[in-house]
Formats: C-alpha cells, structure tokens, sequence
C-alpha cells in the first residue's frame, strides 16, 4: 500500500525525521541525522525508522543502460 509523504515533505523538507513504525506519523526531525536519532531515543524511540527528506523533488521515470 502506498504512503502519502506530502505532509511530511512539506513540513521536513531537507530535514531527517524518525518515524514510527507506521511509517506516517514523525517522532523527531533534526538537520543532522545524529540530532533526529537522539531527540527520538530522549522521547523513548530507540530504534525509529530514519529518512531524509529531500529539499526538493525532482521527478524520475527508470532508465535503460544501453
């Protein structure tokens, strides 16, 4: 089932942000993924799941190495 990131990437962009395991809802950001990681492990997250948020999107259809 896809998840519908557009919230997250409007709010985060460019940030990294742990999330639970729902893989929705966003337990801490930070600038650096050391920062996000330890805000989510002071709020009792020890192992949340981590993404970077890009700080733009850049559309992308697959490729063939030729």
């Amino acid at each position: 089932m896809a998840i519908d990131w557009t919230q997250i990437y409007e709010k985060y962009k460019g940030l990294w942000v742990a999330l639970k395991d729902d893989e929705q809802t966003v337990i801490s950001s930070g600038k650096t993924l050391r920062e996000a990681i330890e805000k989510a492990q002071a709020s009792g997250f020890q192992n949340p799941i981590m993404h970077r948020v890009p700080s733009q999107l850049i559309p992308y259809v697959g490729g063939i190495t030729l």
